[in-house]
């Protein structure tokens, strides 16, 4: 079986857990977590960052962070994974969602003008798949009407946005404040865990308050205060150092990570690029504002019988596939607190997009039979 993710081992993790365990220092903050915080910020320009449990945890401080009340708007696209809505539903807020581009399951931000009410509170782009949504065109936005920019880069590690002077800046280095991931079918690795980027210097001491259970305990260690106690809301929302060690081991390896997921992205880029020339499905569009982190490869069929088809066939195959999402504004929680409109492109994508096997220890030649074996069965779909 060619399984759809395999979690890959550096080498150091075991070694920087036990050390993690030997120093007696296990709840978190200490030493590995300091090191993966100056990683961030020193390699990306992260101004200020906070590990935390999962991306969802990194996400709700966002919603706390910038104060959401209930009946507050928050914009963000129906295709994504529920945790962007949920987040923000906890407070209270409700959500009106952006539909996607026709190029990329990204939110479209042409449309996201006409979503701006007086109630609107923030902007919440998904960089899905790693590429960038189009950030100079939300960023204005959010000037203009004074709101605040949330990026979901989940699955954007090591990606960049290309602003319209040119300069490559991260994803996640461009919002007030951004959220990710690094759950284990992610390019960088914990097992479960995210990371919280505070950008907007406004927030940055607050942001520890809440990650602190709503303590200022982080303040008394470095000697800033004579005690701690309660002086915001908050949650257990930091992870421990066993995570923090594992997630540090990734991070060295960062850079060959990449260049082997890239190496395969482009190997199945190659080989279904003809697939999609004589219209069997699309394969994806990098706009030229985007560099592409190699997080998922995917394709997209015309209807969810083919898609369904191809699952099925492929699995025969012992290739193992997936598919996501399902439409947020039309799910069973959702459905009737959205406005009624239709968004065409998300539901084009949730019946149509199907992920392909990506994992570090993928082999060329898995992706060379994986490619094969999908050109052949979407042959027989157009007889």
């Amino acid at each position: 079986m060619i399984y759809f993710n395999k979690p890959h081992l550096t080498g150091k993790e075991y070694e920087y857990i036990a050390d993690a365990v030997s120093s007696k220092k296990l709840s978190g903050n200490g030493k590995y977590t300091q090191l993966c915080h100056q990683y961030f910020q020193e390699k990306y320009n992260f101004n200020k960052c906070l590990l935390t449990t999962s991306c969802t945890d990194a996400l709700e401080m966002a919603a706390i962070l910038i104060n959401i009340q209930p009946g507050d708007e928050v914009i963000m696209p129906s295709y994504t994974f529920v945790s962007t809505a949920n987040a923000f539903v906890l407070r209270g807020a409700k959500i009106v969602f952006a539909d996607s581009m026709k190029m990329n399951p990204n939110m479209d931000a042409e449309k996201i003008e006409a979503l701006i009410t007086p109630k609107t509170k923030a902007i919440v782009p998904v960089h899905y798949a790693g590429i960038a949504c189009d950030m100079d065109k939300i960023m204005a936005l959010a000037e203009k009407y004074n709101l605040y920019v949330i990026e979901d880069a989940a699955q954007a590690i090591d990606s960049y946005f290309i602003d319209s002077k040119g300069n490559r800046r991260p994803l996640g280095s461009i919002g007030h404040l951004s959220a990710f991931s690094f759950h284990e079918t992610k390019n960088i690795i914990s097992g479960e865990g995210g990371m919280l980027v505070i950008n907007d210097q406004q927030f940055a001491a607050r942001a520890e308050i809440i990650w602190e259970k709503g303590t200022n305990r982080s303040a008394f260690f470095r000697g800033e205060v004579d005690k701690y106690g309660w002086v915001d809301v908050g949650s257990s929302f930091l992870p421990s150092e066993i995570v923090a060690a594992f997630l540090y081991a990734q991070l060295e390896q960062l850079d060959a990570i990449q260049s082997k997921r890239i190496m395969l992205w482009e190997a199945y880029y190659s080989g279904l690029k003809s697939a999609e020339e004589v219209g069997l499905f699309r394969i994806p569009n990098i706009p030229n504002y985007a560099i592409n982190n190699a997080h998922m490869f995917y394709i997209v069929f015309n209807n969810l019988e083919k898609r369904s088809k191809m699952i099925e066939l492929l699995k025969g195959a012992a290739i193992n596939t997936v598919f996501h999402y399902l439409s947020l504004h039309k799910s069973p929680y959702y459905q009737n607190k959205h406005d009624g409109r239709i968004l065409e492109q998300t539901d084009l994508y949730s019946d149509g997009v199907l992920r392909l096997p990506m994992y570090f220890d993928l082999e060329t030649t898995d992706i060379l039979y994986t490619v094969r074996t999908i050109k052949e069965i979407s042959e027989g779909f157009r007889s």
